[in-house]
Parts: structure tokens; sequence; C-alpha cells
């Protein structure tokens, strides 16, 4: 199962071009709504999120959890309980954490980038404690892959159906979607 968070505020394609490349690849995706079920993104996008916060009990089984970013959407990310006992779990457990834009520094301020390749939006990058620079737009570093904003969404997508699947399948996927 892969998790992503959905605060309100959050930045509508870095969310849900993942969520749908993800399901493209044949996996199973759980959209989380911080506060609710209906969050209204950064753009005025309402989404109906599967379950809401209060609803993911136990992350056992988790193949992935992703962290979009947009303004107060990180903000109000960062500020939930739910959301913090996911990144704990995925670095302890050491299961795939996605974070893109400005939601790297969730992961930042949470010490689990210390001595890790990352990127993120670039007025973010002081916020990213421990962390080791990259030059790349969409980056891995073991159980950590962060994206630099709403440009790479559709990459940032790949890269994590790569992790939790395979190269193959995010290879068939890319070429659905006509990308070069």
């Amino acid at each position: 199962m892969i998790y992503v968070f959905l605060a309100p505020g959050f930045e509508e394609i870095e969310a849900l071009t993942p969520v749908d490349v993800l399901r493209r690849g044949k996996t199973e995706v759980v959209t989380v709504g911080v506060g609710g079920k209906t969050i209204k993104g950064s753009h005025g996008i309402t989404v109906t999120a599967d379950i809401s916060d209060d609803e993911l009990t136990d992350l056992d089984g988790a193949e992935a959890v992703v962290l979009p970013g947009g303004m107060p959407g990180t903000l109000n990310l960062e500020a939930n309980a739910a959301v913090q006992r996911a990144v704990r779990f995925c670095a302890e457990n050491n299961v795939i954490l996605g974070a893109i834009c400005a939601a790297p520094s969730i992961l930042g301020h949470a010490g689990v980038l210390e001595n890790k390749h990352a990127v993120c939006f670039p007025s973010f990058e002081s916020e990213l404690k421990g962390y080791i620079p990259t030059d790349d737009f969409v980056c891995r570093d073991g159980n950590i892959i962060t994206a630099k904003g709403m440009g790479v969404s559709l990459e940032f997508g790949l890269k994590l159906l790569e992790a939790v699947r395979d190269s193959e399948t995010a290879e068939r996927v890319r070429a659905s979607v006509q990308c070069r």
C-alpha cells in the first residue's frame, strides 16, 4: 500500500500526478486527507481523499509514503501527528518516503535526510538539515526520494513507481504516457 497525504493547501499536480502514475503501474494507492476527506489544494481544486488521517491507524504493510508540497499544504502536513508518525515509520523501517517541492523540509526537520542526497524547491534548501545537495531534479538515496517541484511531478511519480515495483514497470508507464 502506498499512502499519499493531502493537507489543505497541497500542490495538486505534485499529489495527483504521482497517484495517477502509481495506479497506472498497478500499485494500490490510498490518498489520506489531513483533517478530513475533502481537501482543497493550493489552487482551489477540491479533492476527496480515500480516507482521513484519523482512519489511518496502521502502517504495517506500507510500501511508501508520499508528501506533496504546496503552501500552506507543507506546513499543514508537518503539523499533523499522522504525517509525523508516517515519516518516523518509514525512517525506522526502511520504507520508501517521497517528498516533493517544499515537503522535503518536513524530512529535514525530522532528521531523516542526515547524510542523504536530496533536493527540494530552491528556497527550502536551508530546511534540509544534514542533507547532501545534488543538481538532480529528482533524487533517490536509499529509501528517500525527493524532487524539486511541480514541473517534475511525472518524473517523481515514475521514480516512486520504479522504487516500489521495478524499472520495467516504470518504463512501460513512461512510454504509455508519451514521456521522454
